[in-house]
């Protein structure tokens, strides 16, 4: 074949794949001009193979990325696919760069028999061995079904347009992207698929390239006026606050809605922020205990607000703990409300290893509800009451102010300082400063055995 006809065939075979939807969406994922693709001359059968991959920056940040190409057998995987997918997590390996993955797939490639499910297991044991190296994204915008829902389900951020489906069922029939919001498998739904992609370029812009890099240092935008935070004021309100202005990006927004999650700059630094409210249950104790471990796996510092009463689940409550006990990245907690028995040790105090823990004046700090405490440890002042319901209504606000005072836990030493409202955004910064430098060597082992 002479040179003329190479040249010839190459530039066809390109022209062909940038037409695709999959090599579309990649370019729109990457910054203008820096895609760079591999394998592209590689074959499944007689076609090309189902996916498009390459490396290129986003948002000026260097990162892999493949999309799965719905336009050739309707993305279905193959062996052929399965190895592309496979040379890009092994190339992130070696460079520690993150990987985003574009899904779009109408399932596999059955008459490739034992092979595909092979070629399945090779991509999910790649990316769970690349887990907590690099950050993983999924972008899921088509049909992920069946055993691909389980690979894109183990990155570490999932997100889904509105066409996007994500479920292990390979008849369809679930698994909208409002549905896998719900259960929990989506942290953020976009409107469209351009909102999508714009998303993950967000994301990329606030996390570490590797769990050796450190949290992203941004450009500090200011925050909100802090001398508007009350003791009344919600969580939200709270966060807007501490955060630098805009730049919290909530996660698992519509799952364990009794606790808020997500990445923020506080004073230009990514940070992750958990907020504990009222009662937590199974699920809001799950969703605060991943993204915990997410955030250690990469240093990412945490910034932990209470105000919750107690756990719905043992199992749950036991694996938040868990998590925050055996995080070595930097903790910061502030007390913003109620902080009882069990939430106390497992979110704030030392069972939590927080580093600094600071509490608002009208916190409560007690080992049992004040509701409970007031009557069983001081019912003999209730004797005799003429008015026994409005004297016990009085001796728990008394309980609340002396011996749930958070006074009291500070002189102590369980509550490192006692501040305002409004300081709460300096105090904050102040104390991921100091904790900045950070470093702890854990015991020998392989890992904790912990509630799942």
């Amino acid at each position: 074949m002479s040179k003329v006809d190479c040249a010839e065939r190459l530039h066809t075979a390109r022209d062909t794949a940038k037409n695709a939807t999959g090599y579309r969406r990649i370019s729109t994922l990457f910054d203008v001009g820096s895609f760079n693709e591999i394998d592209s001359l590689s074959r499944s059968g007689e076609d090309y193979t189902e996916v498009v991959a390459g490396y290129g920056t986003i948002e000026g940040v260097p990162a892999y990325a493949f999309a799965q190409n719905s336009d050739v057998a309707g993305g279905a995987m193959s062996s052929a696919q399965a190895a592309k997918i496979k040379k890009l997590y092994n190339l992130a390996l070696k460079t520690g760069l993150p990987v985003v993955g574009i899904y779009d797939s109408i399932g596999g490639r059955l008459k490739e028999g034992g092979n595909m499910l092979a070629a399945y297991g090779d991509i999910l044991l790649t990316a769970n061995n690349l887990s907590g190296v690099v950050p993983q994204i999924s972008l899921v915008l088509g049909p992920c079904i069946g055993t691909s829902a389980m690979i894109a389900a183990s990155a570490d951020i999932v997100v889904m347009s509105d066409k996007g489906e994500l479920t292990i069922d390979t008849n369809g029939e679930h698994g909208s992207a409002d549905e896998a919001a719900e259960l929990g498998v989506c942290h953020l739904v976009a409107g469209g698929e351009q909102d999508a992609i714009s998303s993950v370029r967000k994301l990329i812009t606030l996390l570490p390239s590797n769990n050796l890099s450190g949290a992203p240092v941004l450009d500090m935008q200011g925050s909100a006026d802090t001398a508007d935070l009350t003791d009344d004021s919600d969580i939200h309100s709270i966060l807007s606050a501490v955060c630098d202005d805009d730049s919290f990006l909530e996660l698992s927004e519509k799952y364990g809605k009794a606790a808020v999650t997500g990445l923020s700059e506080i004073d230009g630094s990514t940070t992750g922020v958990v907020a504990l409210t009222g009662v937590l249950n199974a699920d809001a104790c799950a969703k605060a205990a991943r993204f915990v471990r997410f955030c250690d796996a990469f240093s990412l510092p945490v910034v932990t607000f209470v105000n919750a009463e107690k756990f719905t689940s043992l199992r749950e409550a036991s694996k938040l703990s868990s998590c925050y006990s055996e995080a070595t990245t930097g903790k910061v907690t502030v007390i913003t409300g109620s902080a009882y028995g069990p939430v106390y040790v497992a979110a704030a105090g030392r069972g939590a290893n927080a580093d600094y823990t600071m509490a608002w004046p009208n916190a409560v700090v007690s080992p049992l509800a004040p509701e409970t405490a007031a009557v069983f440890l001081w019912n003999d002042h209730l004797a005799g009451s003429a008015d026994p319901v409005e004297d016990r209504k009085r001796l728990i606000e008394e309980y609340k102010t002396t011996e749930a005072s958070p006074f009291g836990a500070a002189a102590h030493g369980f509550v490192e300082d006692i501040i305002l409202p409004e300081e709460t955004r300096i105090r904050v910064i102040a104390a991921l400063q100091m904790i900045s430098g950070k470093r702890v060597s854990g015991l020998p082992k392989k890992h904790s055995n912990i509630q799942i």
